[in-house]
């Protein structure tokens, strides 16, 4: 008999448009292990919260998963950081429509920690059970952020309940692992890595002079790369300070790719119009190329373009364009926090900087620029390392033997008193 699973993303919907302040690897994960989850036999549905009138509520998206939007607060897009008010409504919202369509879930996969708020509400109400990835942990956030974090303070107290109550928590890395076991005492059995991965049929590497003749750069040109959401922890002004120390060393180019907009506009994307400034300041301005957004379905040729991908974030829960980027045969200077060290290694598919020191990072650019062989080599150590660890498939496998653990041996239909 066909499963039924249900994905919970309040915030990050697979529908939307990505590189936006709130729409990134979130987005991708739920999309892409929910296609994969449909193509092995199950039904899944992703719930997630309704931003305007006119979308349907019910969107078959794809053969075997469907968006349901459900309504919780205004119609219109709120900041995640002022979302959990609205997590009862969501709550009895998402219980009225299993109800009206008479849908009985065999088990929940929650996705950041409000998802997980209402699926512990809806286990403790209909005994389904739930598993959570947690995405980023508002304590290791609160360490980082300071009092630029913007999350309610009682969300820490949330997850330590959450951590409580799951089946099972899903870690994306060793240090995701690590940090839920040292400030929210979960329990290491109940702990499983399964980490985030990359789509072999989207990313793959594309001849360099081909990328770069579509995207009007010079064959020539020495290209880094910085790609992803506009927003100050992932750490651009770095890649910016790191090309102050390399003139005079190295002539080379950064784009940067990403914003809420098509075209690069500082009045709707305020971190480019922040990082702009800072490429006057350091006088590299000419040696900084911002795009705007830009479709998935072209990334791929961004990536194969760049000599280089950089990603120096304060801190990373994991990180998915480093996989973007190694699966077209670009290495990766990461910091060597979170995911980025997990999936990079050093030395090998690239090299892990600490964060926040631009001199270590221009250091290990002139490096790699410093002789073909060193590129060659780690392009073909990034390829072999992302596609033998981190595919979807792969991922969704995971996360299939962490449900049948969970799930029942024999399915038992089981009949649900629906409480709003």
């Amino acid at each position: 008999m066909n499963r039924k699973i249900a994905f919970i993303s309040e915030h990050a919907s697979p529908l939307a448009i990505l590189g936006g302040v709130d729409s990134g690897g979130q987005n991708v994960y739920v999309a892409e292990t929910a296609r994969h989850l449909a193509q092995l036999g199950y039904s899944v549905d992703v719930f997630t919260r309704a931003e305007q009138k006119e979308t349907g509520q019910v969107v078959n998206w794809i053969p075997g998963v469907r968006v349901i939007h459900i309504q919780a607060g205004p119609l219109r897009i709120v900041p995640k950081e002022e979302l959990l008010r609205y997590m009862p409504e969501f709550r009895r919202n998402m219980i009225a429509f299993m109800a009206n369509h008479h849908i009985v879930y065999d088990i929940i996969h929650a996705n950041f920690f409000m998802s997980a708020l209402v699926a512990m509400e809806i286990k403790q109400q209909l005994d389904i059970p739930f598993v959570v990835t947690f995405h980023a942990l508002g304590h290791v956030r609160r360490i980082y952020q300071g009092k630029d974090d913007k999350f309610p303070p009682e969300r820490i107290e949330i997850e330590r309940k959450i951590v409580q109550h799951a089946d099972c928590i899903i870690a994306e890395c060793p240090q995701d692992k690590e940090d839920l076991v040292n400030y929210y005492d979960a329990p290491e059995e109940r702990v499983t890595i399964v980490p985030c991965g990359f789509n072999c049929d989207e990313f793959y590497p594309i001849d360099r002079l081909r990328a770069r003749k579509m995207l009007g750069l010079g064959p020539d040109d020495k290209i880094l790369l910085q790609l992803g959401r506009m927003v100050p922890r992932k750490g651009v002004d770095n890649v910016i300070n790191a090309l102050e120390k390399l003139k005079g060393k190295c002539n080379c180019k950064l784009l940067v790719v990403g914003g809420e907009s098509d075209e690069p506009d500082p009045a709707i994307t305020p971190e480019i119009g922040r990082l702009q400034m800072l490429a006057k300041e350091k006088g590299v301005e000419h040696m900084v190329i911002f795009t705007g957004r830009r479709n998935r379905d072209v990334l791929r040729y961004y990536y194969s373009a760049a000599d280089v991908f950089i990603t120096t974030p304060w801190y990373e829960p994991f990180g998915i364009t480093p996989l973007e980027a190694m699966a077209c045969g670009t290495p990766v200077i990461g910091s060597g926090v979170g995911g980025i060290k997990y999936t990079v290694v050093d030395g090998k598919t690239g090299f892990l900087v600490p964060p926040n020191d631009s001199g270590a990072l221009a250091a290990k650019i002139v490096q790699l620029f410093s002789g073909n062989t060193l590129l060659e080599r780690m392009k073909r150590n990034a390829i072999i390392r992302v596609n033998r660890m981190f595919t979807w498939s792969k991922v969704s496998d995971m996360l299939l033997s962490v449900y049948k653990s969970i799930l029942q041996p024999v399915y038992v239909p089981r009949a649900y008193e629906y409480k709003l």
